[in-house]
């Protein structure tokens, strides 16, 4: 653990300020990588997933390790993060440990409007097609998966558009 890590309370010790939830194939030679330089630049001990992966770990357990030891989990909600299962279970994640442990949610609607994510319309709309087909043994999960996006695009956030 980084003596450096920032820390809510004397109990917990955190490793990451933030976490940078995001879909790859949207932002992540883009905005993501922007992000993340920016928040480095300015002390920010930052996740980002090409970044600080252990080599020979297995990456959903490294992943949700990080989000438990994140301070603030930033959100880049982009018109195919839905379509990501593993996004989508990350994020599941992420408000477990808002709720658990008093993770700071804060998403940014990147070329997508809020109430697309919140209503899971366009690519949302697709996106959940495709998961009940994928996922029609579990739609426990399916239903977790849009309820947990709702509570998230309720959350107040940034909406930013590239034109």
């Amino acid at each position: 653990m980084d003596t450096k890590s920032p820390s809510f309370s004397s109990s917990h010790r955190w490793k990451y300020h933030v976490f940078l939830s995001f879909r790859g194939q949207d932002t992540r030679k883009s905005f993501t990588d922007h992000l993340y330089v920016a928040l480095k630049q300015k002390g920010i001990f930052t996740f980002k997933d090409d970044e600080k992966l252990e080599r020979g770990k297995l990456i959903s357990l490294e992943l949700l390790k990080a989000i438990e030891e994140s301070m603030f989990a930033v959100v880049i909600l982009s018109k195919n993060y839905a379509s990501s299962p593993w996004c989508l279970d990350e994020l599941v994640k992420i408000v477990e440990c808002k709720e658990k442990m008093g993770l700071i949610i804060l998403p940014i609607f990147y070329n997508v409007d809020p109430s697309e994510v919140r209503k899971q319309t366009k690519t949302y709309a697709q996106a959940f097609v495709e998961h009940e087909k994928h996922f029609k043994e579990n739609m426990k999960k399916v239903h977790k998966w849009r309820a947990t996006l709702r509570e998230v695009a309720n959350l107040s956030g940034w909406s930013l558009q590239d034109r």
